[in-house]
């Protein structure tokens, strides 16, 4: 319905072209700034219409004098009472505003300069009766400046909507009304108002607007300048999370958007807003509630429930796992199982519940799973993968349960979550209390306490102790004023030579006002300092403790630190610590490699070895390393590892890849021994001999000669040679490599060594170990899995896939049926390349094992019957061992004629069958024998093409030329 706004009179000759409503309430001191930013526009023709919200602090005596001013371009007006909110006050506006087009600025924010002027001209161009800018939100009392945009991606271009159901996103995400420019007879038209009395006005007004708008066009220029102030005693609306009102608003507005959007037809505007609810808004509230009391949690529940029952089901598959597991268990007032859920929400990789196992899945909780299959499908969490974690790995919820003070000493109580009992009852339990400065910079010291209690109790761990603060804490004072608690837990196992792992767990503050009261302490910089220190939660629901000064002493204090003594420590402080994370980066780190430790002499004897970027202790420079060994050479090696040095040889020295040991080992060594590639900035010193061993022949096109390396500009080819110039040597197992590899990668002929890889010497020795035998040993890695003697092994070895940034991958086959119909016969070992993982679900235990974490290929390869791959080069490797192979190439087209390309066809020289179903695979795989037998001179000349250097001596070579110098005598 229009609404029949008459135009005030001109009070001036000409019309503005826009007009900017600047509402106020109680906010004397930064009106003016706002009301500058409209002034200082650089279009002329901009007037701005100040409506007071009937303020209490002079802000309308500020609003007057503007006017006065400016009596061309400023306006004030008055609401004769408050309204409460941004509605009322923006509706004055529009009925009192002059120009063809109208903006809304908030009195704490202000306008980009040429805001004003972009906006009009895409209007103007377009035709639109809405154009949308770029939002920034401005920290101001951030040290750093610290500005965040708005949903940038709406904005990457300018673009023209003829309707909203175009973008989506746009209505979904951009709620705001104040980056926005509405042609005013659009307003006048359409009867668009701002809700009034209610909260969250924006969301409707600009619900509205969008589905009103004949035309939207967005412009990728900066127009708002949204201003926050972090440490303010006054919150904004939206941040009044605590009051029960501000969420009864909230849901209010939303159920007028989906009325808007059912009276219109736009269920699928309607879909997209209910999965960003679920994934957003009712977030929001939702990390409150461990904060909140039963009252206000049971009436929050109510009016969430009663949204919820809107909610299209299929909007939970659009959200992470533990929104859909919060919004289902709000929607059961299920409080047991949902607050744990919610320190989850806060804490993403924090395990808070004890999960179940029930047919082979892996639950949150026990409860509904049984009669309810939405919950079941809900709840299910076994794609997460919580079931193959080791204790070591997880974060585990601790629930403080008590909390009492005496005499200076808190004693504390506590329950640790154990899920799926990761932490067996036979095991010796220990752990220790920790208090450290949040603050990083100032860590200078940790305070430990023993805990006294800790067993087995039911489902959970609990632990009690004691810590006296008042003697045992000495913090510094002013620069650590805000303690956390850690509590380590030490798991051994029972028996000889098990070990120990421990795991650090953070003490969640279950309940409101649980932790209360205050303890003496005596900090360093004496007691004028601070006296006193006392729990307090942090936002993430985790129990810290904050240093309290003596008020009075508190004031001198503040003085001294706001003084010039005070500015001078601090800026030496900030100084100190930008210089700490300068001498951290990379460029400097480079810089100590080149000026400094390339300075130092080589090392005679000295071997820098690592696999896989420092992944893995694995591959052809294992074998080399072991070689070496056997033979008893003296020399000294360093092995790099990437994140954790388990698994690496205790021989070597292990050097954490990127350190600066790390860089002083390349720097000093004699040799480099690599499959992959150091890092490409690292020049290598001509003292230095690197052997590149690679980690497989080509099927892939690989180096110049993929597309996006011929897309690289001179210059970026040029550095990339520069890296691969490296390599002094270059190992070779077939003439394939030569006509692949070696050209794409432009070696000289002298670098190749067509020697084969040492990796496969291993797999060429067991080949005749089964010929001379006819027998085939399995050895002690299928005891190691648990592989019974009468079940064959197959192998999944598929090439590395990347899907949108996601490291996981998701097995192409349905596991648990491949698990029924072939686990009486075969154990599938499932190996997905080492930049992925692959999570299984429980049901398939001891039929289908992930050995991705399993370093080594190579064995894994020994042990099986038969491989399944798609275009991995492990196929190269396996036709040494002449066993059946089975190629899934399920995204053949795609992957082929899509990516990269290839050197042959696969689908001609496959030595076996290419299947591109699921079906099919079965099918294959259910007559190993035959395949056997039908694919033997295939496989054998796969094996003689892709492998003739491979005879089973690579290592041996390989150290004969290059060390034989350091046998002993």
């Amino acid at each position: 319905m229009s609404v029949d706004y008459p135009r005030p009179p001109a009070e001036t000759a000409a019309v503005p072209a826009v007009s900017v409503v600047v509402i106020v309430y109680n906010d004397a001191s930064r009106l003016t700034t706002a009301v500058r930013s409209v002034l200082d526009q650089t279009l002329r023709g901009v007037e701005v219409v100040i409506v007071d919200d009937r303020s209490t602090d002079g802000s309308y005596d500020v609003a007057q004098r503007l006017a006065a001013a400016h009596p061309d371009g400023v306006r004030a007006f008055r609401l004769p009472e408050n309204s409460g909110g941004c509605g009322a006050p923006r509706n004055h506006g529009i009925q009192q505003a002059r120009g063809d087009y109208v903006l809304f600025l908030d009195s704490d924010d202000v306008l980009e300069r040429n805001a004003c002027r972009n906006m009009l001209e895409a209007a103007e161009s377009t035709g639109a009766d809405l154009v949308s800018g770029l939002c920034v939100r401005v920290h101001v009392d951030s040290r750093t400046g610290k500005e965040v945009k708005w949903y940038p991606w709406l904005y990457d271009r300018t673009r023209t909507l003829e309707s909203i159901s175009e973008l989506p996103d746009l209505l979904v995400f951009d709620t705001l009304s104040t980056n926005k420019c509405y042609r005013r007879q659009f307003l006048l038209d359409e009867g668009l108002q701002f809700p009034v009395g209610i909260h969250y006005e924006d969301l409707l007004f600009s619900a509205q607007a969008y589905v009103a708008a004949r035309r939207i066009t967005l412009i990728p220029n900066r127009v708002y300048d949204w201003r926050i102030v972090e440490k303010t005693a006054a919150k904004s609306i939206s941040n009044r999370r605590d009051e029960i009102a501000n969420f009864t608003h909230r849901m209010e507005i939303h159920r007028r958007v989906d009325r808007l959007l059912a009276d219109h037809g736009l269920l699928e505007l309607k879909f997209a807003k209910d999965v960003k609810w679920l994934k957003h808004d009712l977030v929001l509230h939702l990390r409150e509630l461990p904060f909140r009391d039963a009252t206000y949690r049971q009436e929050f529940a109510q009016i969430a429930r009663a949204y919820l029952e809107s909610i299209d089901r299929a909007a939970f598959d659009e959200t992470e796992p533990i929104h859909a597991i919060c919004a289902y268990l709000l929607h059961e007032a299920d409080w047991d199982n949902l607050l744990p859920a919610v320190d989850t929400l806060s804490n993403r990789d924090k395990i808070s519940s004890p999960l179940v196992e029930h047919d082979g899945r892996v639950y949150w909780c026990a409860e509904h799973i049984e009669h309810d299959a939405f919950a079941r499908h809900v709840l299910d969490v076994t794609e997460l993968g919580y079931h193959t974690k080791p204790v070591e790995k997880m974060f585990l919820r601790n629930a403080l349960t008590g909390y009492a003070e005496t005499d200076g000493t808190v004693r504390l109580t506590g329950r640790i979550t154990n899920p799926l009992g990761v932490i067996p009852p036979d095991a010796r339990l220990s752990a220790q209390l920790e208090f450290y400065a949040r603050r990083p910079g100032v860590r200078f010291q940790t305070f430990r306490f023993p805990v006294a209690t800790v067993r087995h109790e039911g489902e959970a761990i609990v632990w009690e102790a004691s810590a006296n603060l008042a003697k045992g804490l000495r913090p510094l004072g002013i620069v650590d004023a805000v303690w956390d608690v850690r509590l380590h837990l030490a798991v051994a196992g029972e028996g000889e030579g098990a070990g120990t792992v421990r795991t650090t767990t953070r003490l969640t503050a279950s309940e409101p006002e649980l932790a209360q009261g205050h303890l003496p302490v005596r900090p360093r910089l004496t007691r004028l300092v601070a006296d006193r220190i006392e729990p307090e939660v942090s936002s993430r629901g985790h129990l810290s403790f904050r240093l309290v000064p003596d008020k009075k002493a508190n004031e001198l204090v503040q003085r001294g630190v706001q003084g010039p003594t005070g500015r001078l420590a601090k800026t030496g402080y900030r100084k100190a610590k930008a210089l700490r994370k300068e001498l951290a980066s990379g460029d400097t780190k480079l810089r100590v490699y080149h000026d400094v430790f390339s300075r130092l002499p080589v090392k005679k004897g000295l071997v820098v070895f690592e696999s896989h970027l420092g992944r893995q202790y694995s591959d052809s420079p294992k074998a080399i390393y072991e070689e070496m060994r056997r033979q008893g050479l003296e020399f000294e090696a360093v092995w790099a590892y990437a994140d954790s040095p388990q698994g690496f040889p205790e021989g070597a020295t292990l050097v954490r890849r990127w350190s600066l040991p790390y860089l002083k080992a390349l720097a000093q060594a004699e040799y480099w021994v690599d499959n992959q590639s150091y890092p490409l900035k690292v020049t290598k010193r001509p003292e230095t001999t690197y052997i590149q061993t690679w980690h497989g022949s080509a099927l892939k096109r690989m180096g110049f000669d993929e597309p996006e390396w011929k897309l690289k500009s001179r210059a970026e080819q040029a550095e990339q040679q520069r890296t691969l110039d490296r390599f002094d040597r270059f190992l070779i197992r077939s003439e394939h490599d030569v006509r692949t590899l070696a050209r794409a990668f432009r070696l000289q002929e002298r670098t190749l060594l067509r020697v084969g890889y040492p990796r496969n010497d291993a797999l060429v020795q067991a080949k005749e170990r089964e010929e001379a035998t006819g027998h085939r040993e399995r050895g002690a890695l299928a005891a190691e899995f648990g592989i019974p003697e009468d079940k064959q092994v197959l192998l999944y070895a598929p090439t590395f896939r990347q899907r949108g940034g996601k490291r996981r991958f998701e097995l192409p086959f349905d596991v648990e049926r491949f698990a029924d119909t072939f686990g009486h016969r075969y154990v599938l070992l499932v190996r997905s390349h080492y930049l992925n993982h692959v999570v299984l679900p429980p049901s398939v235990r001891g039929r289908i094992i992930d050995v991705t974490g399993y370093h080594d290929m190579t064995p894994l390869l020994v042990l099986a019957d038969g491989l399944i791959t798609d275009y991995s080069s492990v196929m190269f490797d396996y036709s040494l061992l002449d066993r059946p192979m089975f190629f899934f190439t399920y995204d053949y087209d795609e992957y082929v004629h899509e990516g990269r390309g290839t050197y042959f066809d696969l689908l001609e020289r496959a030595p076996g069958p290419v299947v591109r179903t699921e079906d099919e695979l079965h099918a294959v795989l259910d007559s190993l024998e035959e395949q056997t037998v039908k694919y033997a001179a295939p496989r054998e000349r796969f094996g003689a093409d892709f492998g003739e250097f491979d005879q089973g001596n690579a290592a041996q070579s390989i150290v004969d030329q290059f060390f034989s110098q350091w046998r002993r005598a």
